[in-house]
């Protein structure tokens, strides 16, 4: 049986008007020299067509930072724009096709209740908490562990920046995502009784012994591999090679073979010899293009049925074609803009991971 709840859905393949299509391509290279559109992996394909630049959502935001382009187009989700934003220069423009297609995982933890939190387990404990955020979070959470002296991480670089958290500090507070903190400490040897999930609070006397705090988070998506699909795919494909995303539980990472971010998953795929089979867990239209990609492996979804990013999926070709049109016409109605300050801040958390 699917269950579905805000940010996921069954996999539907759609198709679009070829006049439409034939429209965005049109109207794309009439903008070409002001206008680059940055896709993320799990775009749906008739938008991710007419990406320039292909990738996850911070190697898109570097490559826009890098590029002497006026307008950005990101066929993400709002996270995504806001950091392209923050890291791009003050006379570029990022733009969004919906100003609604957002992130579950990043709406979970609000900087009123992060705030909150932090104020409590400071005063719990005089150690050096220092917090951590997966950059799948609003710029508001980048923003104050920018304050805090504390760093963004990446799905691929998250061990290297706990290293750094804890010759810092003696504890970190990972945020928002329960799911990648738990399976990067246990990357890095911290026994499980030394993690706490923030489903509640600690005592003084529980604080002493935790390394790592854990918002209680999690991708929409990724939460609903289970390791029975593990366990199905080794029993029907023998020899298959299991890989997923570091926001699967642990029981799923642990069974897998690999774990990793989309790159990751990309690269295992790719460098591996004809007649792979491999299953992934991870968003459907990344394993669809997968299974084009390389016809020479078998690529299997974790689950039967697949799971897409539904508010991701709320980038259609229709709002791309909008989007095009308004900044043609010198409008800003999709525009994503982070408050100077916020900025500041959120870049200097992201910076200080870029530095590792």
């Amino acid at each position: 049986m699917i269950r579905f709840e805000k940010g996921v859905a069954a996999f539907r393949e759609s198709k679009s008007d070829p006049e439409l299509l034939s429209a965005i391509a049109g109207l794309k290279k009439t903008l070409n020299r002001e206008v680059v559109i940055l896709g993320h992996h799990y775009q749906r394909d008739e938008v991710l067509q007419f990406a320039d630049v292909t990738g996850d959502s911070l190697i898109l935001s570097q490559k826009a930072a890098g590029m002497q382009k006026k307008h950005i187009v990101f066929c993400g989700v709002y996270f995504m724009a806001e950091c392209a934003d923050i890291l791009t220069e003050e006379d570029q423009a990022v733009y969004i096709p919906d100003l609604e297609a957002g992130c579950a995982m990043a709406d979970m933890a609000g900087r009123p209740q992060v705030e909150a939190l932090w104020e409590k387990l400071c005063n719990m404990s005089d150690e050096t908490i220092i917090p951590v955020t997966y950059i799948n979070s609003s710029a508001d959470i980048k923003a104050f562990v920018g304050e805090k002296g504390g760093f963004v991480c990446t799905s691929s670089n998250a061990e290297r920046v706990f290293d750094r958290a804890m010759e810092l500090g003696t504890k970190i507070l990972f945020l928002p995502d329960r799911y990648l903190g738990a399976n990067t400490a246990a990357q890095k040897g911290i026994p499980k009784e030394q993690l706490w999930l923030l489903d509640r609070l600690p005592d003084s006397r529980q604080m002493k012994d935790i390394r790592v705090l854990l918002w209680d988070g999690y991708c929409s998506v990724h939460k609903y591999f289970r390791l029975e699909d593990v366990q199905r795919l080794r029993r029907d494909y023998p020899g298959i090679r299991i890989i997923v995303h570091g926001e699967c539980s642990e029981e799923v990472v642990q069974a897998s073979d690999h774990f990793g971010s989309t790159s990751a998953i990309i690269r295992h795929v790719s460098e591996s010899p004809a007649g792979s089979i491999w299953g992934i867990g991870t968003e459907e239209h990344l394993v669809r293009r997968l299974k084009n990609r390389f016809p020479d492996k078998t690529v299997l979804s974790l689950s039967r049925g697949g799971f897409q990013c539904s508010t991701m999926n709320r980038i259609t070709p229709e709002k791309l074609l909008k989007t095009l049109q308004d900044i043609q016409r010198g409008g800003n109605a999709m525009r994503i803009r982070v408050d100077p300050e916020i900025k500041y801040y959120a870049k200097s958390a992201l910076m200080r991971m870029l530095s590792l």
